[in-house]
């Protein structure tokens, strides 16, 4: 999959998500960042971090057109096995980003076709851009299926944060821009690590980000409200 698409659309802001690691710790530089090109602080329930075009509406938007889901770690993650001091190579490594961004993908196709919004794959009048990139990915106990591996327990699986853009997507003319940071649920207690338990933590915020944005394009519309 090729992520360089949206890691470079969006090259202008990442290297400052990438060092915020708590969102609170550069309010003032980040609140800068997402509003840079006239776009103004708005709510969106359920996200960290909104802005949008001040007067402009989804309303005219039926279909979606996804960009690849661009993928980055954490800068202090360590890529290592779990349960060994094994360094992941750099296929497995890319393995874990395309898999992340596939399932973050899905999820948004699975959640706009409940809608009945059109995924499609060319522009148009009454098509909404999505460029999305996952950053600060941190996954605590990566499992590569390791033969013979140590268990591993864990007491949250990791965190990632998603940036993201809906755009026009004619005119490319951002609409709205957001941030918002998922941390693993933390029961308190530790828990088996697995490279189930990890897709499941990745495939719950996927979905919450796809039902926010499906949520926002029927507020648009009058639809459920």
């Amino acid at each position: 999959m090729n992520q360089n698409r949206v890691l470079g659309s969006l090259a202008g802001l990442i290297p400052l998500f990438l060092a915020a690691t708590v969102l609170a710790q550069q309010p003032k530089t980040l609140d800068e960042a997402m509003s840079y090109d006239g776009l103004q602080k708005t709510n969106i329930k359920g996200i960290d971090m909104a802005y949008a075009l001040p007067g402009a509406t989804l309303s005219g938007y039926s279909k979606v057109m996804i960009d690849p889901i661009g993928v980055r770690f954490h800068k202090d993650w360590k890529p290592t096995v779990a349960g060994t001091t094994r360094k992941l190579s750099s296929s497995e490594q890319q393995n874990i980003r395309d898999n992340v961004a596939r399932m973050v993908y899905d999820s948004f196709v699975e959640e706009l076709k409940k809608g009945d919004y059109a995924v499609v794959t060319e522009p148009g009048p009454d098509v909404l851009l999505v460029r999305a990139a996952i950053i600060n990915l941190y996954i605590t106990a990566p499992d590569v299926m390791t033969p013979g591996r140590t268990r591993v327990y864990t007491v949250s699986a990791g965190e990632m944060t998603l940036l993201a853009e809906l755009a026009d997507s004619e005119t490319g003319e951002i609409i709205v821009r957001v941030l918002d940071r998922y941390q693993a649920r933390t029961t308190g207690n530790f828990q088996l690590s697995s490279r189930v338990s990890n897709a499941s933590e990745a495939r719950s915020a996927a979905s919450s980000w796809a039902k926010i944005l499906r949520g926002e394009l029927d507020k648009a519309k009058g639809i459920g409200g």
